[in-house]
Parts: structure tokens; C-alpha cells; sequence
């Protein structure tokens, strides 16, 4: 399940629409408006079946926020450029599937992606050649 952070623009969300990417998008389909960033939205991702979620929040991407149950993804790109940069890490080779994505905190940046993954120590960053 993909779920969007209420910061994911209307137009991102709509281009993730036309490439029929399905999600669903807190404060709309699923918790509430305005829903407090780690102190509320961490709880509910507890309650879903293994969700990955994308935020514009920095907040996000930290090695203690690791969890078996979900995947944290921070978009550090710019706000027009969210749903390429969805897209593609939900594409790529390491990040495919969804039991591939859990226990992850993720960032994602034009020069690449690093993560955490749960039970390692140190923060792993993803190769040119692994896309």
C-alpha cells in the first residue's frame, strides 16, 4: 500500500494518477487533516498492512524510525518533481516490491538513494549501476 504525506502536491498526485500509480493520501482516504507528522502518522502506519510512505519531511529519515511493518520514504527533491521520483524508486530494481521496501527508511535525491535498513548499523547507499 503507498500512502502520501499531506505535503505531496494536487499536480504530483495527479501525474501518479495518469501512470496509474494507486495510493492513497493522509487526511483524504486515510487517517485525518492535518494529522501531526511522527507523533500521529508513525501510530497509524502501525495499524496498516505494510504500507511505504512518501513525504517532502526530512523528519522521516531516521535509523530509529525503523520498522518490520513499513517503509518511510523522504523525497528530497523538489515539490514538483515528488511523483517522478516515486515512480522511479517504486520501479527500481532494489525497491520493486513491496516485502523488498519494508524495514526501510529511505531517501531519495537526484543524485540517488540511501537508506537504513532495519537490524544494520550503518546506512547503505544504492549504486548507479543498481538501477
Amino acid at each position: 500500500m503507498t500512502i502520501l504525506d499531506e505535503n505531496i502536491l494536487l499536480s504530483q498526485r495527479d501525474q501518479l494518477r495518469a501512470w496509474k500509480i494507486h495510493f492513497r493520501q493522509i487526511g483524504m482516504e486515510v487517517g485525518r487533516s492535518g494529522m501531526k507528522d511522527r507523533n500521529d502518522i508513525i501510530p497509524l502506519l502501525h495499524t496498516l498492512h505494510s504500507p511505504t510512505f512518501f513525504s517532502c519531511d526530512h523528519g522521516f529519515y531516521r535509523a530509529q524510525l525503523r520498522h518490520a511493518g513499513y517503509c518511510l520514504v523522504w523525497l528530497d527533491v523538489l515539490d514538483n518533481e515528488a511523483a517522478v521520483y516515486i515512480r522511479r524508486l517504486l520501479r527500481h530494481q532494489a525497491f520493486r516490491t513491496q516485502a523488498q521496501r519494508m524495514g526501510k527508511i529511505v531517501r531519495v535525491r537526484h543524485s540517488g538513494v540511501s537508506y537504513w535498513q532495519l537490524y544494520e548499523r550503518k546506512e547503505r547507499l544504492v549504486s548507479r549501476d543498481e538501477k
